[in-house]
Parts: C-alpha cells; sequence; structure tokens
C-alpha cells in the first residue's frame, strides 16, 4: 500500500481516560520505560535509560521552551475572548518578536470569535509593580503574510487570526506573556492549568522560548540522567524545533492523503550538524520532534545541494522526490549552505509526515512517550519499527504504563 492509501483507521487502539496521566510522577526519572530492542519488550524504570544506549553515542534533544501563550480577557460587554497566539508574524522570527518593545503581530486562535468582530481588546496588568495596558486589534491576513516568509504557512494561517498587540511601558512581549499568560496544556488533560505546570510542563534543559506544547519524551530527564548519559559517554546536542498546536490536530480524512501537516519552524547549530557528520549521521533522537527535525535535515541538505535558498521540506517529499546523496554528503551541504551565507545557525521549517513507507536516515533509537490513537505520531512510531507497533501498545496497556504528555515512556531500538 502506498504511504497515502494508508487508513488512519488501522492506527486506532482502546485507550481508556483513566490510562491517560492527568499530572506527572513526582519524580521525573521514576517514571516507567518500555524498552523495545529487536522485537523484544522489557521495562524498567526511566533512570536505568543510559544502561540500554551504546556508550559513545550522539543523543539529540529538543531545547525549546513553552510559552505562556493563552492570553484572556474581556469585553465591554463582558464576553470572554480567548487569545492563543501561534506563529509570529511582525516580526516573524521568534526571538525578535519576544524581544519586541510596544508592538507585535502574531497569528492566534480566538476562542468565542464571533463575539469579537471587530474593536480593540483591553487588558490592564501588572508587570513588576507597574500597570500596563495591554491592546489586541485583529489585522487584515495579508499585513503580516506580505512581510514574512510565507513557504508552508498558507495550510496552517487557514483557521487562524492576525493580531496586532500594542501595549506601553518599555517592557518586552515575553515579559507580558510571563506576567499575564497561561501555560497551554493539552486540552486531552481535561482540567485547568495548575501553577505546578509551569515547572513540570517544561523540560530542565528548555532554553529557547516558541513551543505552545512540550516535548514530552523530554519532560523525563533530570539533571541526574544527563549526568548518567555523560559518564556513560554518550555525546548530547541540542537542536530546536517549536512545537504548534497542530501537533494535537486529528487526522480527520480517511487516508492519511487528505492530511495536511502543520509547518513548524526548526534551528539547529553548525556544532550539531558537525556532531551528526563525525558520528556518521546516525542519532539517537529523543521525542518525536527531534526526530522530525533530524530527519528534515536530510532533506534540506538535498535541497541544498541543488542549489536551493528556500530549505522548507514539504509534506510529501520523502515520498516524490530520488533522495540521491549519503547522509554524510547531505550534512556537508548544509555547512556548505551555511558557509556560504556566513551563518553558523541553520534557520528553516518542515512540514514532513513520517508514515509507514518513510526510510529513516539519521534516527537508530528514540525516546519517546505513548501516543493518542490515530495520531501522525502513531503514524512515525510505526515507520519507525516497521509496523510492529501495536504489541508495544498492548504491552503498555496490560502492564500499568501510563499514556500522553505526563505519561510513561519508551526506548525503540528496531
Amino acid at each position: 500500500m502506498k504511504t497515502k492509501e494508508i487508513h488512519i483507521s488501522d492506527y486506532n487502539y482502546p485507550l481508556p481516560e483513566e490510562r491517560i496521566a492527568r499530572f506527572p510522577l513526582p519524580q521525573r526519572d521514576s517514571s516507567k520505560l518500555l524498552v523495545y530492542r529487536h522485537g523484544e519488550i522489557s521495562e524498567d524504570t526511566f533512570r536505568s535509560l543510559p544502561s540500554y544506549l551504546p556508550e559513545g553515542a550522539l543523543m539529540v534533544f529538543n531545547n525549546t521552551r513553552v510559552v505562556q501563550a493563552r492570553l484572556h480577557f474581556h469585553k465591554s460587554t463582558g464576553a470572554a475572548i480567548e487569545v492563543f497566539i501561534l506563529e509570529p508574524a511582525l516580526p516573524a522570527e521568534y526571538q525578535e518578536n519576544f524581544a519586541a518593545r510596544g508592538c507585535c503581530e502574531w497569528y492566534c486562535l480566538v476562542g468565542n470569535l464571533k463575539k469579537w468582530k471587530e474593536g480593540t481588546l483591553l487588558r490592564t496588568l501588572t508587570v513588576e509593580g507597574r500597570q500596563v495596558e495591554l491592546r489586541a486589534t485583529r489585522c487584515a491576513q495579508s499585513q503580516a503574510t506580505a512581510s514574512g516568509d510565507e513557504a508552508g504557512r498558507a495550510g496552517a494561517h487557514a483557521t487562524s487570526q492576525l493580531v496586532r498587540f500594542e501595549w506601553d511601558g518599555g517592557f518586552t512581549f515575553s515579559e507580558l506573556l510571563e506576567a499575564v499568560g497561561e501555560l497551554p496544556i493539552p486540552p486531552y488533560l481535561n482540567r485547568k492549568t495548575e501553577e505546578s505546570d509551569k515547572v513540570t510542563y517544561q523540560t530542565v534543559y528548555s532554553k529557547i522560548e516558541g513551543s505552545v506544547a512540550a516535548p514530552t519524551a523530554g519532560l523525563h530527564f533530570t539533571p541526574a540522567v544527563l549526568e548518567a548519559l555523560d559518564a556513560h559517554g554518550i555525546e548530547r546536542e541540542e537542536l530546536t524545533l517549536h512545537v504548534g498546536a497542530g501537533t494535537f490536530r486529528p487526522v480527520k480524512s480517511s487516508e492519511i492523503g487528505g492530511h495536511d501537516m502543520h509547518t513548524e519552524h526548526i534551528a539547529v547549530h553548525r556544532h550539531t550538524l558537525e556532531a551528526l557528520l563525525r558520528h556518521e549521521g546516525q542519532a539517537i533522537a529523543v521525542g518525536t520532534t527531534s526526530v522530525r527535525t533530524l530527519e528534515s535535515l536530510y532533506y534540506m541538505g538535498l535541497l541544498a545541494s541543488r542549489g536551493k535558498e528556500d530549505l522548507h521540506v514539504p509534506q510529501w517529499m520523502p515520498y516524490e522526490d530520488s533522495a540521491e546523496l549519503t547522509v554524510c554528503q547531505a550534512l556537508q551541504a548544509l555547512l556548505d549552505y551555511l558557509d556560504r551565507h556566513g551563518e553558523d545557525v541553520l534557520h528553516s521549517s518542515t512540514q514532513i509526515i513520517i508514515a509507514p513507507g518513510y526510510q529513516f536516515h539519521i534516527v537508530r533509537m528514540m525516546v519517546t512517550n505513548f501516543h493518542q490513537p490515530q495520531s501522525t505520531l502513531l503514524l512515525l512510531v510505526s515507520a519507525f519499527l516497521s509496523g510492529d507497533w501495536r504489541c508495544i501498545y498492548d504491552y503498555a496497556l496490560s502492564h500499568d504504563f501510563r499514556f500522553l504528555s505526563y505519561g510513561d515512556s519508551s526506548l525503540l531500538i528496531p
């Protein structure tokens, strides 16, 4: 069967509500670890992870940090409006936007949109002991799309609204979000965000603001586990993929060929590309976001080798493009691209969908949580294990594993 003809109903399984972890365990690394190694399944605790990894291997983490992306306003009529920031529009770069003072624009999801047809929303807030008035106004979409990189963004913006934020006081937008924003936890937790989530829904190595959902495989790591990896001779590198709200978007088409993947933005440092090259293009990925980024690098290398300036990876490129380079050649092409542009960090975006039929190029082992039924993340796991996903999920369900973002994890070695 061709990848586009895969029926998402074949990737369903029963997930009782009580198996979804509503809260994390008190100690991150005391979570359970399912180990799938060459078809054999065993279990352990997460703190034992380093003992299962080959000494001297390269492990790659996503260092994105979740922002407090939910903003609550009330109209003069009393109507509650929620503005959920998704992707920066002006300035278009995440860090520039978070550092903006006075005004910025974002693509947003708006709750109760029918009550906000026009006018400016106002909210008075206190930042560092000073009162600040935050104003939000809906804009014409064309204002921002004309100013930024439109690659792969059209689908993501189809259901979003362009919102302009303005404020006084000289504070950065990041400082405003810290003061008044609410951390967005996954909708399937069916509860409100609590103060504890500000800590527990961030990885201990999170650094770069931009995600609206955590790379949850990383939530199990503690400083002690990271030190144990170092002691075991594991080389660690980080990259950044900002997780968008699209990660929770269900597959609504019966065949996955009808599903439009969301675009996500990535940043990879030169030293990470060089480390991958030293390891002959092979890595252990922490989480599906790291998998998507690492595998996208191969196709970005293909584009760079052809002299392309835009390295955005379209959704179906892996299935439609002849891959004529080795992994090392693709990585070298990216280093050459950085040299030509005088850059130390590769900035690009990916819409890649990894599903059965995909040929992996870089990822050799994966640490990941247990994902929702009929999700693109489950398709990715199935692709990595050549279809052998169901035995893992049957085992996890019958052995009291906890599921989804705050649940337990697995180490997958095909």
